[in-house]
């Protein structure tokens, strides 16, 4: 029986980071993995659908280039040499995570894993053993009973992603972060689109003000939004889809070539051996504490599997601290209240902390601040005045509470609010901190500005 320190089961953004600062610090370390390594994050989630969207931002590019005082004549699209590019893109990063387990000395084990007790896993017959094992065995499309997927006619992101060919009409249910970035996707390249929201409204996580923006964005691209509205039944048996949807003014039936189911995701943790190894899960998580540990000690678990947010990001940073509280290091406790979200679509949705709305519900007094981008000299100069940088405060001490965006680039922005609340950044400070012009940035200076009453440019 091969016997290491650690022993992590998956290889997503949780797991193969686990894994690299495992050997790091030293530690004999093992990755296991079923499929490829880089997870669904990888292969089939975070990096292959930017590269999808990049190349319908590109195709916009093309069919507004009049805009730009050019003239393109004769482009079009190929539809299966996109998804090759992004499935090259994918292939890429994967072979990356392979050269990072050679380069940290990781022993990569390729198989289905099953946990048993005494600290050992099971990979297809074959035992091995570790002081520490890491579950990280992500998350994949939730199926509901009403929208059961056959991966033909009713999808998940997964076949979303390589579709032999493009369909004239898609049904999108659900509008978070995966329904909104394939229905930008499918519409920017001339597929009719609707999206069917159980909600009152699109992005429902996100502050109210950004949904409406991205509802008035959408609709001005063509894509039709249905809030307050579910899919009971599908009927698959023709060419195409017919699909019910339950509305407050009653039942309507819409037809598609096919519906692409994005009402969340499901934990991977059937048939793992939690039960048999008496690890206590509560709706259809694994429990932890601060660290990571579950109720059996040598076992711990990261990622989607656990409560926190079900993101990359979170993964990652939760696989670190993990394996630093295993190795003896001084760590604390992640801060899931100064997690970033964002979401690729068309305009770009970036957001961190408090919505206006759940800082009024803990009742704090507060200063609210907002800044257009069509006040901005770089998103007027690069055509994309579309959105607008939010900022809420604490009134009384300067707290930076919450940032919401949503425009052309605010993805690689929103790091500046996550840093400023880390270091316990006030108002005034960010109001005083200079910020280059001209650049979309300078809109979160301006928004505090705003907040405080001193803007310039509005």
């Amino acid at each position: 029986m091969s016997k290491y320190d650690i022993i992590v089961l998956g290889s997503g953004p949780g797991g193969y980071v686990a894994a690299i600062r495992a050997s790091q610090l030293g530690l004999k370390t093992a990755i296991i993995e079923k499929e490829s390594l880089g997870g669904i994050c990888l292969n089939w989630g975070c990096i292959p659908t930017k590269a999808l969207l990049k190349s319908a931002q590109v195709f916009e590019y093309l069919k507004h280039a009049d805009d730009y005082g050019l003239s393109v004549k004769g482009y079009d699209k190929d539809f299966n040499a996109v998804v090759k590019r992004s499935r090259g893109v994918a292939e890429g990063m994967s072979n990356g995570v392979k050269f990072l387990m050679k380069k940290n000395k990781i022993d990569v084990i390729e198989g289905f894993g099953k946990l048993k007790t005494g600290k050992k896993i099971d990979v297809e017959g074959k035992e091995y053993s570790a002081d520490h094992i890491i579950i990280a065995t992500g998350a994949r499309s939730r199926e509901l009973p009403s929208l059961p997927q056959d991966g033909k006619k009713v999808i998940g992101y997964r076949e979303a992603m390589v579709l032999p060919e493009q369909p004239k009409k898609m049904i999108v249910v659900g509008s978070g972060a995966i329904g909104v970035e394939f229905a930008y996707f499918y519409n920017a390249l001339g597929t009719d689109v609707t999206i069917v929201e159980y909600l009152d409204r699109i992005v429902p996580v996100e502050d109210e003000e950004v949904s409406k923006q991205l509802e008035r964005s959408f609709k001005k691209s063509g894509i039709k939004i249905m809030t307050s509205a579910e899919v009971t039944s599908v009927d698959t048996s023709g060419k195409g889809v017919k699909a019910t949807v339950k509305t407050k003014k009653g039942e309507e039936i819409l037809e598609a070539d096919i519906v692409l189911s994005a009402v969340g995701i499901k934990s991977n943790i059937e048939n793992i051996g939690l039960e048999d190894v008496g690890i206590a899960v509560d709706r259809d998580k694994v429990l932890v504490n601060d660290f990571y540990q579950t109720n059996i000690p040598g076992y711990y678990a990261i990622g989607d599997i656990t409560p926190g947010q079900a993101l990359a990001h979170v993964a990652s940073a939760e696989a670190i601290l993990c394996v630093e509280k295993i190795a003896g290091q001084h760590v604390e406790a992640l801060d899931y209240g100064n997690v970033p979200g964002c979401t690729y679509c068309t305009p770009e949705i970036a957001s961190v902390g408090l919505t206006e709305q759940q800082a009024k519900d803990k009742g704090i007094d507060i200063k609210v601040g907002k800044f257009p981008f069509s006040a901005s000299g770089k998103a007027s100069a690069s055509g994309a005045k579309d959105g607008f940088v939010k900022v809420i405060f604490d009134a009384k001490y300067g707290e930076w509470l919450g940032c919401h965006m949503i425009g052309a680039g605010v993805t690689d922005m929103i790091a500046e609010a996550v840093l400023g609340r880390k270091l316990e950044t006030t108002g005034h400070e960010v109001l005083k901190t200079i910020h280059p012009h001209p650049t979309m940035s300078e809109a979160v200076m301006e928004a505090v500005a705003a907040a405080y009453g001193e803007v310039i440019h509005l």
